[in-house]
């Protein structure tokens, strides 16, 4: 059932909160502007680091030996990735030669949400009304109940017991004749589950842990079900109950993976183009140099489009935060806040896009000046449409004199 609560903001309480969005504003402002400015060069420098480490590529059929005449060469090269190391996990009895294991813990929590519908009042004040609704969900992390604003759901939350998450990989993996470094190791995906072995011992030994956290008597049923590689503590994995945790158990098996890395002795490290940009690639299964190389580009221009939309959303609304007072000042009456606060938003988000296109532009002046110039002239083109809007509006509120004629009698 849903829990609501009603709070009330005076006129000046929301003159002061809009004074403080101005600071905040600022820095949202100033942290966006930084943001495209850095994302346009870091764009162009990551291209050119690529075409870099293709034009020296050297692409390797065999790697079964260690060959001195590619030490200091950039390599592709496809081979099986294997080790002998064995990885354990000794809380769950898992013993896996892997590169590497997983444990993933999940604990069946009470989530709270919210929603809030505000109202302007006249005079200035606004009421907010806020709408708690509970719903239960496997989380990563237990959640802290006492911070629920339905007294009914507080402290509604527990555990029967705190497991971390682990993630173990093999130092030892080899790559033909070569030996892979962690950065490559860590790249490596894939998984499979990995069996839980725990003994009768093992499990009444986990029974008492849960006994001694109090939650439940020592009569109660069986309280830890193995299966594959779940673990699930609480009376029934098909009834999930609050308090209940399940620990899944993963493994990442030896495989053909394809490589793109400088070779140095019998391993490998990142490549270093001449811009200083570190480039290395790696991919699961036989994938040539030039598939390879066409993701990190298109990986380039999805991450920079990213950055774009989230440096241009700073932007816009760091300025309407810093204007966010004007509407404010209005809002004694309603409706004329909101006309204002209309009006700023429009003003703002296009003299944020503005913005946004004009600090693209300088970026792209610095670095690729033939595609910079039309940006720049398309911004320049948006401050002529504010200025010119602005004056059709002005001309728009003056009255217009009325012409009056003079009849002579004589």
């Amino acid at each position: 059932m849903a829990y609501t609560t009603t709070t009330t903001t005076s006129y000046g309480q929301r003159l002061s909160n809009s004074l403080k969005g101005i600071a905040t504003g600022f820095v949202m402002f100033i942290i966006g502007t930084i943001v495209l400015f850095w994302n346009e060069g870091n764009f162009v420098k990551t291209k050119k680091s690529l075409k870099d480490a293709e034009g020296v590529l050297v692409k390797v059929s065999d790697v079964s030996v260690v060959d001195p005449a590619l030490n200091g060469k950039l390599i592709h090269a496809t081979a099986f990735a294997d080790t002998k190391e064995t990885l354990v996990d000794g809380l769950f009895g898992v013993s896996e030669t892997a590169i590497s294991i997983s444990r993933s813990v999940e604990y069946y929590q009470y989530e709270e949400k919210s929603s809030s519908q505000t109202r302007d009042r006249i005079g200035g004040g606004q009421e907010t009304i806020t709408t708690y609704t509970y719903e239960k969900k496997w989380t990563s992390q237990p959640v802290n109940s006492e911070r629920f604003n339905d007294p009914e759901y507080k402290s509604s939350n527990f555990t029967l017991t705190k497991i971390e998450s682990k993630l173990e990989r093999a130092k030892e993996v080899t790559f033909g004749g070569y030996r892979l470094p962690p950065f490559i190791i860590g790249a490596i995906s894939g998984s499979a589950p990995a069996s839980a072995n725990l003994t009768a011992e093992d499990i009444a030994q986990w029974e008492k842990v849960i006994a001694s956290g109090g939650v439940r008597d020592a009569t109660a049923e069986q309280m830890v079900h193995v299966s594959g590689n779940t673990v699930y503590f609480g009376k029934s994995p098909s009834v999930p109950a609050i308090g209940d945790i399940r620990v899944s158990l993963t493994k990442t098996l030896p495989a053909d993976i394809s490589i793109i890395a400088k070779v140095n002795g019998s391993t490998f490290e990142e490549y270093v183009a001449s811009n200083g940009r570190s480039v290395s690639q790696v991919a699961m299964g036989t994938v040539s140099s030039e598939n390879m190389f066409a993701g990190a580009h298109s990986s380039n221009k999805v991450w920079t489009w990213i950055l774009r939309i989230i440096g241009i959303f700073l932007v816009i609304g760091g300025l309407k935060s810093m204007f966010s007072i004007l509407p404010t000042l209005f809002k004694v009456l309603p409706f004329l806040g909101n006309i204002v606060g209309a009006g700023v938003g429009l003003v703002c988000s296009i003299g944020g896009f503005v913005w946004s296109l004009i600090i693209i532009s300088i970026s792209w002046l610095t670095y690729r000046p033939l595609i910079g110039v039309p940006l720049l002239l398309a911004a320049i083109a948006g401050i002529w449409y504010l200025i010119q809007r602005g004056k059709a509006k002005k001309a728009a509120t003056q009255p217009v004199e009325t012409p009056t004629s003079t009849i002579n009698f004589d």
